[in-house]
C-alpha cells in the first residue's frame, strides 16, 4: 500500500470513522471545471478520489456515469488528459491519495508501461481496472507495482469465498467491495446481507474495506462502522453536480462531501 493510502486510512481510523472516497471524471462538466471538483470533494473532506478515465463501454457502470463519461468523452476527454489532471491536483493537493479508475482498454491503447510510468510520475497512487480479473492480470500488477503504484480488485457479493481469497491475494491497497451484484448508481437503502458479506472479504485479507455501489446517504456511511474501513460516493456527487448550476457547483459539492464526512449536519 502507498504510504498517501495507509496515511489516510490510518487518519480515518484514528478518528474513529469511516474514510470517504469520492469520484470525478475528467472532462465533467466541462475540462475547465473539473480542476474545482476535486478541489471542493477535498476541502468537503474526501480522504481518496477517484479519477475516473472515461471510456465508451463503460460496463460496470450505470446511467449516471454511463451519461458523465459520454460527455467526457465529447469533449475529447483523453487519458493523456486525465494523467494531466491528476499531475496538477496533485501540485494542489499533497497529501489526498488519487487512483484512477477505469477499464482495460483505455489503458492497453495507451500502453500498460507508459500508464504506469505516467500515473506514478503525475503522483497517483494506484488504479482500479473494472474489468481486469485476478487470473489475467500478472502484467497489470507487475507493471503497475515496479512505478510504485497499488492495484485494486473489485470483489462482489455473487463471489464464491474461493474467488474472493484469490482476490484478496492479488490486491494491494485496498479492497473494493461491490455493495450490489449489478452497476453503479445512487440507491435508498444498503443491501441486506452485506455485513455477512463483508466478513466473508475481511477473512481473506489484512487490507481495508471500502464499500461501494448504490451509496449516497451520510446514513449508509455510519452504517458500515466496524464493517468496513471506506465508503465510495461516486454517482450521486455526479448526479448532483448534473443538477446543480455551473456557478454553483463546487459549492454545492464541497458541502455534500461535507455532510458524507460528518463535518456537516444533513
Amino acid at each position: 500500500m502507498t504510504a498517501r493510502l495507509a496515511a489516510a486510512f490510518d487518519r480515518a481510523r484514528a478518528e474513529g470513522r469511516t474514510a470517504i472516497i469520492t469520484l470525478v471524471v475528467p472532462g465533467f462538466p466541462s475540462l475547465s471545471e473539473t480542476d474545482a471538483m476535486f478541489d471542493a470533494m477535498a476541502a468537503g473532506g474526501a480522504d481518496i478520489i477517484e479519477v475516473e478515465i472515461p471510456f465508451s463501454d463503460p460496463l460496470a457502470d450505470g446511467t449516471t456515469i454511463q451519461r458523465v463519461a459520454f460527455e467526457a468523452l465529447s469533449q475529447g476527454t483523453t487519458p493523456a488528459d486525465c494523467i494531466d489532471f491528476a499531475r496538477r491536483a496533485r501540485e494542489r493537493h499533497s497529501d489526498t491519495p488519487i487512483v484512477f479508475m477505469t477499464y482495460l482498454n483505455p489503458v492497453l491503447a495507451y500502453g500498460l508501461d507508459r500508464f504506469a510510468a505516467d500515473a506514478a510520475m503525475a503522483g497517483a497512487d494506484g488504479a482500479i481496472l473494472l474489468d481486469l480479473p485476478p487470473e489475467e492480470a500478472a502484467q497489470e500488477k507487475t507493471a503497475l507495482a515496479a512505478t510504485g503504484l497499488d492495484l485494486i480488485f473489485l470483489v462482489a457479493p455473487t463471489s464464491t469465498d474461493q474467488r474472493i481469497e484469490l482476490i484478496c491475494s492479488q490486491a494491494s491497497g485496498f479492497v473494493y467491495c461491490v455493495s450490489v451484484a449489478g452497476v453503479t448508481g445512487a440507491r435508498t437503502d444498503l443491501p441486506t446481507g452485506l455485513g455477512d458479506f463483508l466478513a466473508r472479504v475481511r477473512r481473506c485479507t489484512n487490507l481495508p474495506l471500502a464499500v461501494g455501489f448504490g451509496l449516497s446517504r451520510r446514513e449508509h456511511i455510519e452504517a458500515l462502522a466496524g464493517m468496513a474501513e471506506g465508503a465510495v460516493i461516486g454517482s450521486a456527487i455526479l448526479a448532483l453536480a448534473s443538477e446543480t448550476k455551473p456557478q454553483e457547483r463546487a459549492k454545492a459539492v464541497r458541502e455534500y462531501v461535507e455532510v458524507l464526512s460528518g463535518r456537516r449536519r444533513p
